[in-house]
């Protein structure tokens, strides 16, 4: 443009040849007309890059809320991610328009007039310069930015959602206080942040007006070096129409755009641990000292002022054992589940796995959890049974699992380990199987069963059961829905409120009374079917959970668990009854 220019006025207008002059301003719309015809087509080119980029940063996000539960993962799926892809597409295209508009320009210059570049270079480089230092202080304005951002929004929906507790509490000062905090910190991230975008408009007036007004004011001298007022002209031209829009893009996207795309990509694609994961750099390796999980005068509430579900709790397990953990319904196995799981934190006490506190990642490496509903998602079947493995699962080590768990007709009926899955075509059993095949193939040594195996037949969930606790160097907890489940393991514990029992099968017949009702056998390992003398256990009754226990025999239907001694809200199914039969035809 700036070269068309200076021809049309010193080859044309002013040597008196205006068809000249035409011509080269002809010349110069049509190089607008190809330009824009070549800017519209990169744009194919950016969506071949960005569309890939922002695949891996779901990928990146989906990973990480399945594997750590992420509590921001909606808001940097849904949110997150179109800012990161947004900045990318404007960041790449303002880099193209930039390098080619520079290059086109300072070209144009100096086929011009070599001495315009002594005058526009200098300040352009400088200009440059000074943004380019900015750059990692802005970047890291903008991440504080984006993080009270993130504190506030948490802030205010757990405050919109608990609005009429916090009224029937009279907790509005607290409230207020804590908020005003968030919006007090999120507005002096805010004012830092534009603090430093001061810097970005200085070295923007350095790179793309001084140049201009150093143009003007060595003009004189320039004119009497032989340069041409066209060449004048044209460079004006190239500085107002082409470099000073491009650089004030270049500097807009990379200040705001590029380093909200360093902050959003760095927080999407932070790494997280998964289990079988290497220990992270300076973590300590796994000691074969240290039991494979122990308690800690373990306690645990839900809520402040709620009794407490686990009170007092300690247990200690080696590597190898298998724990079976028996007890009424809602006295606190998944709780403990949980627990272990590193899902919840206890009140008071530790839960520590092979040395390391649960809730750190080290500990996370160590354990598997299988919980009652199983997760199964759409991919193929391999892809299902290998996702807590870092590497490939080899074909071999996959029909291995299938043999040991007893899911190999499954496996046929799918057709193959590389068949694809659809979830919703499943059973509930048949995603159990998969879920556990998952674990078992996990490197962690740590399996915790949280009624894994409710949708599956007694004779598969022994089969599963034996091949978890045969697992080299393997540890198995299972929360046991059915009392052949503590009759396989090496250890129980029983669970009951405050008062918690932990031995064999056979010492918990002679002296826990509940595991004896839950196992429905008298204290001299007499079937409950067989009428005992006196009732059973012959404790008073407790009313910590409005459940009191049976005074037997005589009862119609009684197998030896508990009845409510308040109107029955929850219906136990018929199979979960230690003698299998309905309790008074429910």
């Amino acid at each position: 443009m700036g070269y068309a220019l200076a021809a049309a006025l010193d080859d044309g207008f002013l040597a008196g040849a205006p068809r000249t002059g035409f011509a080269w301003l002809g010349a110069a719309a049509a190089a607008v007309v190809v330009g824009a015809y070549g800017t519209g087509k990169t744009y194919a080119g950016v969506a071949g890059l960005v569309e890939p980029f922002r695949d891996r940063l779901v990928t990146a996000v989906v990973d990480r809320a399945l594997r750590r539960g992420d509590p921001a993962a909606v808001s940097r799926l849904t949110h997150q991610t179109e800012i990161a892809r947004d900045a990318f597409a404007g960041l790449v295209m303002v880099a193209r328009s930039f390098v080619f508009t520079a290059a086109g320009a300072l070209t144009g210059l100096f086929l011009l007039a070599p001495p315009l570049l002594a005058v526009v270079v200098p300040p352009l480089v400088l200009g440059l310069a000074l943004f380019l230092v900015t750059l990692r202080p802005l970047a890291r304005r903008q991440e504080a930015y984006l993080a009270a951002d993130e504190a506030l929004a948490a802030g205010f929906g757990e405050v919109f959602a608990g609005l009429r507790d916090v009224t029937a509490a009279g907790a509005e000062p607290r409230v207020r206080a804590e908020a005003g905090a968030l919006t007090e910190a999120a507005l002096q991230a805010s004012r830092a942040l534009a603090r430093w975008s001061v810097a970005r408009v200085v070295a923007l007036a350095v790179a793309g007006q001084l140049p201009v007004v150093l143009l003007l004011a060595v003009a004189p001298w320039l004119l009497d070096r032989g340069v041409t007022a066209g060449a004048l002209v044209g460079a004006l031209a190239y500085l107002t129409q082409s470099l000073m829009p491009a650089l004030q893009n270049l500097v807009h996207g990379l200040g705001t755009s590029g380093s909200r795309l360093a902050v959003v990509a760095r927080r999407l694609t932070a790494p997280s641990r998964t289990p079988g994961a290497a220990a992270a750099p300076g973590s300590p390796a796994p000691s074969s000292e240290a039991p494979a999980l122990r308690l800690r005068r373990v306690s645990f509430a839900y809520g402040e002022h709620a009794d407490p579900v686990v009170r007092d709790l300690d247990l200690t397990l080696p590597h190898g054992a298998h724990l079976a953990v028996v007890g009424p319904s809602g006295v606190g196995k998944s709780t403990l589940a949980g627990l272990i799981a590193g899902l919840l934190r206890p009140g008071s006490g530790a839960v520590v796995i092979d040395g390391r506190r649960a809730d750190t990642e080290a500990a996370a490496a160590r354990r598997v959890l299988i919980p009652q509903e199983a997760y199964v998602f759409s991919g193929t079947l391999a892809g299902n049974l290998g996702y807590l493995r870092a590497d490939t699962v080899p074909e071999e080590e996959l029909r291995a699992a299938a043999e040991a768990l007893g899911m190999t007709e499954l496996v046929g009926r799918l057709g193959g380990f590389g068949a694809p899955l659809a979830p919703a075509e499943l059973s509930a059993g048949e995603r159990q199987q998969i879920a556990l095949a998952r674990a078992y193939l996990s490197p962690a040594p740590l399996a915790v069963l949280d009624e894994a195996t409710c949708h599956l037949d007694p004779a598969a969930e022994a089969r599963a059961e034996r091949a978890f606790a045969r697992r080299p160097g393997g540890t198995l907890v299972v929360i046991a829905h059915r009392a052949t489940s503590a009759r396989r393991a090496g250890r129980v514990l029983v669970m009951d409120g405050a008062d918690t029992a932990c031995g064999d099968h056979h010492e918990l017949l002679a002296r826990s009374p509940l595991y004896r009702d839950l196992m429905g056998e008298d204290a001299d390992g007499a079937h409950g079917s067989q009428p005992s003398p006196g009732s059973h256990p012959p404790r008073p009754p407790r009313d910590a959970d409005r459940i009191n226990p049976v005074p037997r025999p005589g009862l119609a239907g009684d197998g030896g668990h508990v009845v409510a001694h308040r109107p029955v809200g929850q219906v136990q199914a018929v199979g979960d009854l230690p003698d299998g039969r309905p309790f008074r035809g429910e």
